[in-house]
């Protein structure tokens, strides 16, 4: 870290997980469905993906996701990165959670260290820390090269693998947490980041992640959400996967 994020971190550490808990959607499905809209043929990857459902368990998230990315197949660097700077500027700010961002903006105006942690690709997840003004952003490393391969290379970062990575950045959690921290998060694949924190948000929990909430102090924040009960939630997604 430069000199500069090291007085932040020493001022206190808030990191963000970013789907569900910044913006209430799943942003692979929307990236998914801003590319597949600009380029129709892209909607040949859905029964290769849909193929590749019942082998779930085996091959598990970090598999899965390689499989469901094969929508970018060939698509030059470049052309990548102007998706991105359109997609972010589409979807973010103005579809967060503006509960959440208070949280972010009181973070940055105590000077803290502002880390985004998230399980989506990092291609768009450092945009998404750019726009958000995060001091970092770490999201799933995907192999691109000039062109994005059919099944693309890429590390899960997920569950403990953003303690670790983030132990990496900014040093481990002394006596199990790191200190003046706050960690914000929807989800329970979170809960190794969370537990290294001294203090916690969750965003409209699950019962399992609220029950921990409980136990441990966190706030929980229910922002509403754009759909009307699962149902529609589960047609959105539908719908965002197809590019419908």
């Amino acid at each position: 870290m430069t000199g500069e994020l090291r007085a932040k971190r020493d001022r206190g550490l808030a990191l963000f997980d970013f789907d569900g808990t910044l913006i209430p959607w799943d942003t692979q499905v929307l990236f998914a469905d801003f590319v597949v809209r600009r380029e129709p043929w892209r909607r040949l990857y859905l029964p290769g993906f849909m193929a590749f459902l019942p082998a779930a368990k085996i091959l598990g998230d970090e598999g899965m996701k390689r499989v469901f990315l094969s929508y970018l197949w060939r698509t030059p660097r470049e052309q990548l990165g102007e998706w991105v700077a359109q997609f972010v500027a589409e979807w973010v700010p103005d579809r967060c959670y503006g509960e959440v961002l208070e949280r972010l903006e009181r973070h940055r105006e105590a000077g803290h260290l502002t880390v985004l942690a998230s399980a989506s690709p990092e291609f768009y997840v450092r945009e998404v820390g750019r726009v958000l003004g995060f001091d970092l952003a770490l999201g799933t490393p995907v192999e691109v090269g000039e062109r994005v391969g059919l099944l693309p290379g890429l590390s899960n970062h997920k569950g403990a693998e953003k303690v670790r990575r983030l132990s990496e950045l900014i040093g481990p959690p002394e006596d199990g947490a790191w200190t003046g921290s706050h960690g914000y998060t929807d989800s329970t694949a979170d809960l190794p980041m969370m537990r290294c924190c001294e203090g916690g948000t969750v965003v409209n929990p699950s019962e399992r992640l609220e029950r921990e909430a409980e136990s441990r102090g966190w706030e929980v924040l229910r922002p509403p959400v754009p759909w009307k009960g699962r149902a529609d939630k589960a047609v959105r997604i539908l719908r965002f996967i197809a590019g419908i």
